[in-house]
């Protein structure tokens, strides 16, 4: 009786200690991407299309031929500033990264 007593004290204090939460944990979600950051601050914010800085509408042109931008978003991250810009052409849809300068860093995993 007293072995069963004792797995079930321990079966309970590994559930709680489960259960527990970090609250410095944030999530944000958009249509393109889910972002988990931990104790900082993103700041997301949406872009005219006729905004875009120059190199960007240009790669699209010429890397992403048949392609045109359906959104774009600026995102800050820790002090660093980023674009995603969604790309479409029929049902094909792409988002893409690029940097404060408007050069290609990463296509996004669909």
């Amino acid at each position: 009786m007293k072995k069963a007593l004792f797995v079930l004290v321990l079966f309970v204090a590994a559930l709680a200690v489960n259960a527990q939460q970090d609250t410095t944990k944030k999530t944000i979600k958009t249509k393109a991407t889910t972002t988990v950051v931990t104790s900082q601050d993103v700041v997301r914010a949406n872009v005219k299309v006729a905004d875009l800085l120059k190199p960007i509408t240009d790669n699209v042109a010429k890397d992403f031929v048949g392609f045109t931008i359906k959104e774009a978003t600026s995102v800050t991250l820790n002090g660093i500033l980023t674009y995603e810009v969604v790309i479409i052409k029929g049902m094909e849809l792409e988002t893409l990264v690029y940097d404060k300068e408007g050069k290609f860093v990463k296509k996004l995993a669909k």
